[in-house]
């Protein structure tokens, strides 16, 4: 190796950090995250949305600030409905996935698509607004002359946490762990001076409250003072916007992952309601209001502290606190790094997006993802110029679609099992009610906010959809053509060889291991040109498959059972295949959710028990061939070929050719 390679390498690990063995079992523990680190990293996301959440939901209330207690206690109870309903979703679906794996498996794949793509844009859009924010934060401390540096400021933090993610999940979650920890710690020491004190007041408070509601109703009617609570409780919508990381990100988190995802889900459920709903309250009994080049919770520390503490002291305090706040918000945008690229998977598999997407091992922080949603959230910021005000609505409008979405499905759910579930009415009143206030607030953020940015996140989003059929058209036609070999290839009629007995098993003999998936043309055709190109010479076939759990078959462990028995369906067939050929054969399968983690493990452990063996795989070729063509097909043999090359297999890519015109689909 040279030495300019070798430097190449060490800086490389330097930057990036020691590369990481998928076949090493700590690799799991190093980048699992238990409850603890979860409720960071994932229930982050929700906790982080007081720092404009609240505030939105204030200021809509305009000179009706009064009704900022019942809102108060509004924001609190919905925190809690839609926490115990995701509680649920998590419960039914242990393998995580979230919005998009619900809505597609209880109301349909297009249903699903609409959900993924929500998603997936709302993780980008997560990133974009936490960085935003938490400039807002860092700049509401910081001299007016300086605040025109505040969005290349806000650039340079997204490309840092696009760093601290290509170096692995918990290793940047760990790095802001402390600071976490600060923001509970004095947020809560805030919130309590500014709500103790003037707890006394809080009975008159009330008695005003309700006093200047009826006064509003008899002078503006009842619909208009109806209007401006719903608004500025769609307004506050944000504050609810990261309840669902927890269910989407399960796959990170420590067995048990239902329990400790619900338990995550409990924690954030709490601190985000004593946060949000505490801010709510402390505006109101201290009578806050904005300032130019301030936050709202800017203005509101310095109040509070300002009561307690010397001048210097109580401006040390409010720095500490948003710079905490600023931090949180950085803890928040992981969600975009460590959801999104699990979403992709999910999409990839059931063929919406490239397939490249669903090998979450390849790279194994899942570089690309990072890239992926990194590099779009620079977009959004730049579009919006970091207006946090503008981003809420953005960000509000797809994350209600998919917790409406998720909700609906739910209580379609629970009327289905009706006579199998004994619990079903009380889960599907604790959905039903979830699904009335998700969809409450969609629909008036949508009505209210479309002409103001919302049409901006539906066109967005509408964009991605059409890219996401674009894709699996795609996909069907070249499974069309495909269709045909098998029709070809599949209807051979065995013809044994009953002069010549199936060899015995040599595990000292050349073995041919073929990669295949089902029953079909392409692992017949690899199977014949095996035999053209080497004649007599395998004594033993070997082949091995992997059973993906997606969206489209898990339901439960019935249909685990059910793609098990599939799979060993197909390998029998195709056992039976090379005994006509005259080799002995075996198969191997796995059932798993990550494609490439799976293969790997099963050519190893193939590699051991028949030393010779050489692996071979098929690879379509396409008569014209273009950037379609090669993002969105033979991602697999080349990546698996890769690896095993590297553990010393020896592995041959097949072709199949994919005729131009569709009518016909051969091999070489």
């Amino acid at each position: 190796m040279s030495v300019k390679k070798r430097w190449s390498l060490s800086l490389k690990g330097i930057l990036l950090g020691k590369p990481k063995d998928p076949l090493d079992p700590r690799v799991f523990h190093q980048i699992s995250l238990i409850a603890f680190l979860a409720w960071v990293g994932l229930g982050a996301d929700g906790l982080s949305s007081s720092a404009y959440g609240p505030e939105e939901a204030y200021l809509a209330l305009g000179g009706h600030f009064f009704l900022a207690l019942p809102l108060a206690i509004l924001m609190a109870i919905t925190v809690f409905v839609i926490s115990a309903s995701y509680s649920q979703i998590i419960e039914l679906f242990p393998t995580g996935g979230g919005g998009y794996l619900v809505a597609t498996k209880l109301l349909g794949s297009k249903v699903g698509l609409v959900s993924g793509s929500a998603l997936i844009v709302d993780y980008m859009l997560t990133i974009t607004i936490s960085v935003a924010s938490a400039g807002d934060q860092i700049f509401s401390f910081l001299p007016a002359s300086i605040h025109g540096a505040k969005l290349a400021i806000e650039f340079l933090l997204i490309f840092f946490l696009i760093y601290l993610n290509l170096r692995g999940t918990k290793e940047s979650v760990l790095f802001l762990l402390p600071i976490f920890l600060l923001f509970v710690l004095a947020h809560l020491f805030a919130i309590s001076l500014g709500v103790v004190p003037n707890a006394a007041d809080v009975p008159a408070l009330a008695s005003t409250t309700y006093q200047k509601t009826i006064g509003d109703i008899q002078g503006l009617g009842l619909w208009a003072t109806l209007f401006i609570v719903l608004h500025a409780y769609s307004l506050g919508g944000g504050t609810y916007t990261g309840i669902e990381a927890v269910s989407n990100g399960l796959q990170a988190l420590r067995e048990p992952r239902v329990e400790t995802g619900k338990r995550t889900m409990l924690y954030m459920a709490a601190s985000l309601a004593f946060t949000a709903s505490g801010l709510l309250l402390c505006y109101l009994l201290n009578q806050v209001s904005p300032e130019p080049g301030k936050t709202l919770n800017a203005s509101l520390f310095a109040k509070v502290y300002g009561s307690f503490f010397s001048t210097d002291s109580a401006y040390i305090l409010v720095v500490v606190t948003l710079v905490t706040e600023a931090a949180i918000l950085l803890v928040a945008a992981q969600a975009g790094f460590i959801d999104g690229p699990r979403v992709l998977s999910n999409m990839a598999i059931d063929s919406w997006v490239p397939h490249r997407f669903s090998h979450l091992s390849d790279k194994l922080v899942t570089q690309y993802g990072v890239w992926f949603m990194g590099l779009a959230s620079l977009g959004f910021l730049l579009y919006t110029g970091g207006d946090v005000r503008l981003l809420v609505v953005m960000y509000s409008i797809n994350v209600f679609l998919t917790f409406t979405l998720s909700q609906l499905g739910m209580c379609r759910h629970w009327w289905e099992v009706r006579r199998q579930q004994g619990s079903w009415l009380r889960k599907l009143l604790l959905n039903g009610l979830g699904l009335m206030l998700t969809a409450t607030i969609l629909m008036v953020t949508v009505i209210i906010k479309f002409a103001e940015g919302g049409w901006v996140t539906v066109l967005v989003t509408s964009g991605f959809i059409f890219l996401c059929y674009a894709v699996r058209s795609h996909y069907d036609q070249v499974q069309g053509a495909l269709r045909r070999l098998d029709e070809t290839l599949i209807n051979i009629p065995f013809q044994p060889d009953l002069k010549t007995p199936v060899p015995a098993k040599d595990a000292a003999a050349p073995t041919a291991v073929v990669i295949t998936r089902d029953f079909d043309g392409i692992g017949i055709h690899s199977l014949l040109s095996i035999s053209r190109l080497f004649p007599n010479h395998f004594n033993n076939v070997v082949f091995v498959s992997v059973g993906v759990i997606d969206s489209g078959r898990f339901k439960g462990l019935s249909e685990i059972e059910n793609l098990r028995h599939s799979k060993e369906e197909d390998l029998k067939s195709f056992v039976d295949f090379a005994n006509c050929l005259g080799w002995h054969a075996e198969y191997r399968y796995a059932l798993g959710i990550d494609l490439m983690t799976e293969l790997e493990k099963l050519c190893s452990s193939v590699a051991r028990e028949f030393p010779r063996s050489v692996f071979f795989a098929g690879k379509l070729v396409f008569q014209q061939e273009n950037f379609l063509t090669r993002l969105l097909h033979n991602h697999t043999p080349h990546t698996l070929q890769q690896r095993l090359e590297f553990e010393g297999l020896e592995m041959m890519v097949l072709p199949i050719r994919v005729f131009a015109s569709g009518d016909q689909t051969g091999a070489s």
